[in-house]
């Protein structure tokens, strides 16, 4: 499974911004997806994750309420919707897939695509 996000860009806060994270191969679709973030000067951390049918879904409490996780499994894409957009939302946001679908923010994900900056000023 290969993976690409893309959708970055510079924003204001308060503004919203869509990800897409396009998955290659027939198997994407039966994979759990989740989103990360990583700011200058800070460990990567998770931000969401989707089941590979979208029935299960989970989000850092520092997203929960502003950001959206779905997908669209017959385009093979995950996206991430993000709303009230804040400066501290500011990173690279990269997406990963594993087989199975985990809630835990530690959990291994074998599979990772390059990242896509957001900016978000004040």
């Amino acid at each position: 499974v290969q993976l690409q996000a893309f959708g970055g860009g510079l924003v204001q806060a308060g503004d919203s911004l869509r990800l897409s994270c396009a998955g290659s191969g027939r198997t994407f679709s039966s994979y759990a997806t989740g989103w990360f973030r990583q700011a200058p000067g800070k460990e990567r951390e998770f931000v969401a994750v989707i089941s590979w049918s979208g029935a299960s879904t989970y989000y850092a409490d520092s997203v929960k309420g502003r950001f959206t996780i779905s997908r669209d499994n017959a385009k093979n894409t995950v996206y991430l919707q993000m709303n009230s957009l804040k400066p501290e939302d500011t990173a690279v946001y990269y997406c990963a897939a594993r087989t199975s679908y985990s809630s835990s923010p530690q959990a291994l994900y074998a599979h990772w695509g390059k990242g896509t900056l957001v900016t978000v000023s004040s």
